[in-house]
């Protein structure tokens, strides 16, 4: 129960990537936007919004015209830091393996497919 809540809160692709680039420092929204390739606004507002709902991310409103929103870690959300960096050194290492295991499948595929037609 307990891995499948955590998993559902950072399994999506977009919430390791923002709390990945947040990892370097606070952010305002759009240069997060910009830092998080092929991510709509739209979907930037749901992931931290969920994020911060979570306690992972903070949002903070400064009181300026007009006004700058920032967005960073929490304490909380700076312990996902260290398994998010092994989860990418893991696919950095592993990724020609990946697509050998791939093109095989494939292949495999495609011959049974030729077979049976």
């Amino acid at each position: 129960m307990a891995v499948r809540e955590v998993l559902n809160l950072v399994g999506d692709k977009w919430s390791v990537l923002v709390v990945s680039v947040l990892s370097h420092h606070p952010m305002r929204f759009n240069e997060l936007r910009r830092s998080v390739d092929g991510i709509s606004q739209r979907m930037l507002t749901l992931t931290l919004r969920g994020l911060e709902r979570d306690g992972l991310v903070s949002r903070t409103v400064h009181p300026t015209v007009p006004p700058q929103v920032e967005y960073a870690l929490t304490d909380l959300g700076r312990t996902l830091e260290e398994p998010i960096q092994g989860l990418a050194e893991w696919a950095d290492k592993n990724r020609a393996a990946l697509q050998r295991a791939r093109d095989r499948f494939d292949a495999a595929e495609a011959r049974a497919a030729r077979k049976r037609a």
